[in-house]
């Protein structure tokens, strides 16, 4: 408990982007090793904690999420001097509950389910689910989204590495879509984020209005439920979108912040005019299913008038 104190007061620490899920986690493992010594925990101990995690109910990627954390504060004390190799050790030791790959998910949002989603959500959701539709932002990088990191002039989302789960800066081109929201939402007075709600920054935790929003629209949601959604599914849906556009591999992955392959790692220089074409590549090709959906929609409402 007491380096877990230390650990979220580091500076560092607090500028995470996912401080919160720290929190969180660290919290939940010291319920059982809070008062322990730390030198004193063995793999075994981890592994017993697996399973009692897992017993009450917790996924395989929460769990390891859990004890990586912890992992990650223990390798801080020790580069740090606070604590002996042997802690580091034990932490090693311990296998994943989760076998790599096993949690990939396949869910996407078509088209008319994005449509039914947006119109059906309250303001600041909506204008968080346009945003992470049409950029493939995570949610923790909209969330601490501010407003320098917008760049109106030259129609970018400039994201520091800071703030990136990859630790890397990215550039994400902004179509109309997009510019729309944020030419459009409010500003605060006290604050320079981005979304907010009633005046302040909106919280990580805005699980209660999507689940709301689902069932207005018709929309199975959560993990755990068959077909359901979750908000880092406009991720993936973003990517497989561009795909479909026809959108080079090299340029999704560029926006979307993943690792470029192979030689392209070494000699690939993308600039922004190049981004820019991907997205507009993209943004015809959407814009496009829009107007196939709202056809489908003004079709069968002759139908049922008639």
């Amino acid at each position: 408990s007491e380096l877990a104190e230390w650990y979220l007061n580091l500076n560092s620490v607090k500028r995470l982007v996912s401080y919160e899920r720290v929190q969180v986690c660290l919290t939940n493992f010291n319920e059982v090793f809070g008062n322990r010594l730390v030198n004193t925990i063995k793999p075994v101990e981890l592994e017993e904690y697996q399973d009692k995690r897992e017993g009450e109910g917790l996924a395989p990627a929460t769990i390891d999420m859990e004890l990586t954390i912890a992992g990650t504060m223990i390798r801080k004390a020790w580069d740090n001097d606070m604590v002996d190799g042997r802690t580091v050790k034990a932490f090693r030791r311990v296998k994943k509950k989760l076998i790599q790959g096993s949690n990939a998910r396949d869910r996407i949002l078509t088209v008319d389910e994005y449509l039914r989603l947006r119109d059906n959500s309250p303001p600041h959701l909506k204008a968080l689910i346009t945003v992470a539709y049409h950029t493939g932002m995570r949610r923790g990088e909209l969330l601490n989204l501010k407003l320098q990191h917008i760049d109106k002039d030259g129609g970018f989302i400039r994201l520091p590495a800071k703030l990136t789960k990859e630790k890397k800066a990215k550039n994400i081109p902004v179509n109309h879509h997009v510019k729309s929201v944020l030419d459009n939402l409010p500003r605060a007075i006290h604050h320079d984020h981005v979304f907010t709600y009633d005046g302040k920054p909106i919280s990580i935790r805005f699980r209660t209005a999507l689940m709301n929003a689902c069932k207005k629209a018709g929309i199975p949601y959560g993990q755990n439920v068959e077909g359901g959604l979750r908000f880092h599914d406009m991720r993936a849906t973003f990517d497989t979108n561009m795909e479909r556009a026809g959108v080079r591999g090299s340029h999704r992955k560029a926006i979307l912040g993943h690792s470029l392959r192979g030689m392209d790692r070494h000699y690939l220089r993308l600039k922004d005019e190049d981004l820019k074409k991907a997205m507009d590549k993209y943004t015809n090709w959407i814009d496009d299913q829009f107007q196939n959906v709202d056809q489908t929609v003004d079709q069968e409402a002759k139908s049922v008038s008639n």
